[in-house]
């Protein structure tokens, strides 16, 4: 008899994104596994797997997003009753994975956060992690299990020589994503490569930039892995638009948009803002022309398969 993978992996989802863990279960024709989350009077979490997880393999899919506290705690626990549930294995899918900008020591006194939550992954049973666009790569470092960090290349790739078929220019906004921009401007056919140099010349003055690179007469193309407040995005389009760019697009994986942030994009020189699904839009956001999303369903639901299977997850990016 032909082996299912339904048959041996349940597939739960806490709060933070139930419509993109649908989404994953429809590619993988498998049930969303049934789960009670709820809330006491004090707001502590009372959660509960209903489904016999004994022997099988468990993966849970939660983004740590808005509020993170909560949706951090909620993974760990369902982490947590799925091994007490006597689960084979338990896959943390972790589509946004929260407190990773405080991934070393800047200034003195300051905890390293994206180590805490890998501590505390690892702490509760997680034998496996699966995530999208780490801030940093070094994080991967921070584990001690088998971590599957996913790029949004693949996607975003089609989607662009779709949208535009010449004259790109990709921009990173930072020199820590060069290698990220460079990667994708190799998979674009003829498309160059800029860099925003930002720099504040004292404490509290609004930051200069300056571009690297020759954006004149095209499309520039913004990429970052998260869109927060849009302070930086939105200064780099202004400066790709003084220095004569023709167009300018920019792309993020993780849409946080938080306070400001989409009344930014609105009245900034950005055409449109192409975010992923790892986080759901908030209702202003949805509301703007300006952004559109694309889903990630299908390659974490593709990584699942290769994970469930042992084949190698890194060909899906070369």
């Amino acid at each position: 008899m032909e082996r299912r993978i339904g048959d041996e992996i349940l597939i739960f989802s806490g709060n933070s994104n139930p419509i993109l863990a649908q989404e994953i279960c429809q590619h993988l024709e498998i049930p969303l596994g049934r789960a009670k989350v709820e809330y006491f009077n004090d707001k502590e979490i009372n959660l509960q797997v209903m489904e016999n997880a004994r022997s099988r393999h468990a993966i849970v899919i939660q983004s740590t997003s808005f509020p993170p506290n909560d949706h951090l705690m909620e993974l760990l626990l369902f982490v947590d009753a799925l091994k007490r549930a006597s689960a084979k294995t338990i896959t943390a899918v972790i589509p946004y994975y929260g407190y990773a900008r405080q991934d070393r020591k800047t200034e003195s006194r300051v905890p390293i956060s994206a180590k805490v939550v890998a501590d505390l992954l690892a702490a509760v049973g997680t034998n496996r992690v699966v995530t999208m666009e780490l801030h940093s790569g070094q994080i991967q470092g921070f584990f001690n299990i088998p971590v599957d960090n996913l790029y949004m290349m693949p996607i975003i790739q089609p989607l662009l020589e779709s949208m535009f078929e010449n004259n790109l220019c990709i921009v990173s906004p930072d020199a820590g994503g060069v290698p990220r921009a460079r990667a994708l401007a190799k998979r674009l056919k003829d498309a160059g490569i800029a860099l925003i140099d930002k720099r504040r010349p004292k404490p509290g003055e609004a930051e200069v930039m300056n571009v690297i690179g020759s954006v004149e007469g095209k499309t520039a193309i913004i990429l970052d892995d998260m869109a927060d407040t849009a302070g930086t995005l939105t200064q780099a389009a202004a400066a790709l638009k003084k220095m004569g760019a023709k167009k300018i697009i920019a792309c993020c994986t993780h849409a946080v948009l938080s306070g400001p942030a989409v009344k930014r994009i609105e009245d900034s020189a950005i055409e449109k803002l192409i975010v992923s699904n790892t986080i759901p839009l908030k209702e202003d956001a949805a509301r703007c022309k300006k952004i559109q999303q694309f889903s990630v369903a299908g390659l974490i639901a593709e990584a699942i398969k290769r994970v469930h299977s042992g084949q190698s997850i890194s060909s899906l990016f070369e």
